[in-house]
């Protein structure tokens, strides 16, 4: 009988610990919450990290896909390295030129609520909570260091035009590749 309560504070605890943090912090001086459509169809968050390399090459296609689904998705950058402050996160998206909110998830309660371990990374949640699409922008890279010349696939896009009409984003849906989520345990 212990070990049934044990099992189940176990799991009440595991449960509580992924929950999604209410708000995070912006460059911006406010806090958001992060799941929040805001009257959109869905939410992109895209985690990144100023100190992957791998980040870096994919910054001109999130700011691409930032601005042309800008209205019917809501859409953040997540910084979800531990080591990250506010200011570096802010001078990243000034450097990259990011018009999309950004936010600080140094405590990465928002990277372990959706599963997060690489950067970039994309996830489309729905306004319920519910994640549909988890995965690579595109294939520009095909494995941690295996770059190509040019991406030959459009993952992110095809997933956020399918959701926009009304379809699930197409399944298997690839990992992305990169660097992991510093600090992440």
């Amino acid at each position: 009988m212990h070990l049934r309560a044990l099992l189940l504070c176990l799991c009440l605890a595991v449960q509580a610990s992924s929950a999604p943090p209410a708000e995070l912090p912006a460059t911006d001086g406010r806090s958001y919450a992060p799941l929040d459509a805001g009257g959109c169809r869905a939410v992109l968050l895209i985690f990144v990290s100023p100190f992957c390399s791998t980040t870096r090459p994919f910054m001109k296609e999130i700011n691409a896909v930032a601005s042309e689904y800008s209205g019917r998705v809501a859409v953040a950058l997540v910084h979800s390295d531990s080591e990250i402050t506010v200011e570096t996160a802010f001078q990243h998206a000034d450097l990259e030129q990011v018009k999309a909110r950004v936010l600080v998830d140094r405590r990465q309660l928002l990277a372990r609520h959706l599963g997060a371990t690489t950067t970039p990374e994309a996830f489309v949640v729905s306004p319920g909570g519910e994640v549909l699409y988890k995965g690579r922008i595109n294939d520009l890279y095909l494995g941690p260091t295996k770059r190509q010349r040019a991406a030959t696939t459009r993952d992110l896009r095809d997933a956020l035009d399918a959701i926009l009409a009304g379809r699930s984003a197409a399944t298997p849906q690839h990992p992305a590749q990169g660097c992991r989520i510093g600090g992440l345990k």
